[in-house]
């Protein structure tokens, strides 16, 4: 049976282990690793807030876009820790590092869990040996890692791609706190192209911008967002930049779509798609802000066509809009046209929106296209959220 995962491309080996961060014995710690030093790529939160481990991999990515593992614990943010935080950050990788056979700089760090808490340096020093005494290339080893690194989420989130010459697999968490630029995600990467680290870089940022950051669950950013790659070159086969970042891509959309269907809460997931604007950059940010409207994502909840929700959202956006040519299809069903609504069978629309379903706006005649990917707002969101996790 082929890997599914982060294993799926040759040269990669990982492992989910118990290091006694999360009560009871949940696998909390994760290693992913190369044989050697490879090339790495990494894309991290823009939050002013940014936690030790984050702090830490991109400074050893600036020495060098090498790494050989990645380390991820959950049950423990490492988030607004001080200098204990970074502590134990810089312990996780040097002690990575040790039983490696590599440099401290070749580790990169991810964390997840609650902010404000401490994580144990005991439990991260015995945790890493057990973890580099596991590691594996198996399917089972792949996906146990891909359960180490969950926090509410309510299933692992694995993906492969298989490409032309080569193979790219990946594994992430993420269920709340969501909004662009990511948030509250840990993603992992992994492809066994030959693919130089400027590359890799260039085509993860294309990857990351049409998918986790095109993913809205709750229109608020965290500290400990990373999405990083690594390319171990072990198939031989070079690919075109272009098609090394289409398989970035059709992963990345894939595990976004994972995260938006696990979402704290949610009962559906909505595709925005914005055509006609002045740019893509500006679809985009006409999709979010959107799905950022707490009135639209309620009205999704309750399967209601409400267009007049969205043309308020639209009368907010920062971007060029024309409001006698705006044309919205909820569903597959075009409601309002020119910028007024045409007669439909609402209760048809209402009960294709019973489920996961689509909503395209277009605003104009530029050439400008997005996809944005959000939830409806429900009562549970609400009352998951209104505990401390």
């Amino acid at each position: 049976m082929d890997a599914v995962s982060v294993v799926a491309p040759k040269g990669f080996e990982a492992v989910g282990v118990s290091a006694g961060i999360k009560s009871g014995g949940a696998l909390d710690l994760a290693i992913v690793a190369a044989r050697t030093p490879i090339s790495a790529a990494a894309v991290f939160t823009t939050n002013m807030a940014a936690a030790a481990p984050v702090r830490l991999s991109r400074k050893h990515l600036e020495v060098a876009s090498t790494a050989r593992a990645v380390v991820l614990n959950s049950g423990c943010a490492n988030a607004a820790t001080g200098k204990r935080g970074r502590a134990v950050s810089e312990l996780t990788a040097n002690r990575t590092a040790e039983l490696l056979g590599c440099a401290p700089e070749d580790i990169l760090v991810c964390s997840t869990g609650m902010i404000g808490t401490y994580l144990a340096p005991e439990a991260v020093t015995a945790g890493v040996a057990d973890a580099v005494e596991g590691l594996g290339s198996t399917d089972i080893d792949g996906t146990a890692a891909a359960w180490a690194i969950m926090t509410t989420d309510t299933e692992p989130k694995q993906v492969v791609v298989k490409a032309a010459g080569f193979t790219v697999g990946g594994m992430a968490k993420g269920a709340g706190m969501i909004r662009p630029d990511m948030a509250t995600m840990l993603v992992v990467l992994t492809t066994d192209a030959v693919v130089p680290p400027s590359v890799l870089d260039e085509a993860l940022r294309i990857a990351v911008d049409h998918s986790f950051h095109a993913l809205n669950v709750d229109g608020c950013p965290s500290t400990n967002d990373t999405v990083i790659a690594l390319a171990s070159g072990a198939s031989g086969f070079t690919p075109e930049p272009e098609d090394l970042a289409a398989a970035l891509t059709g992963a990345s959309v894939q595990l976004a779509r994972h995260i938006a269907a696990d979402a704290e809460g949610a009962s559906r997931v909505v595709t925005i798609a914005v055509t006609g604007a002045v740019d893509d950059a500006a679809a985009r940010n006409i999709g979010r802000q959107v799905s950022d409207s707490a009135l639209v994502r309620s009205s999704f909840y309750g399967a209601d066509p409400n267009w007049g929700r969205i043309v308020g959202a639209l009368g907010e956006v920062d971007e060029e809009v024309d409001f006698d040519d705006i044309t919205i299809t909820f569903a597959g069903t075009m409601v309002a046209r020119g910028g007024v609504g045409v007669t439909i069978d609402e209760d048809a629309v209402s009960a294709a929106m019973a489920g996961d379903f689509g909503l395209t706006i277009s605003v104009g005649n530029g050439p400008g296209t997005a996809r944005v990917f959000t939830t409806d707002l429900t009562p549970e969101y609400v009352r998951f959220n209104a505990e401390r996790s």
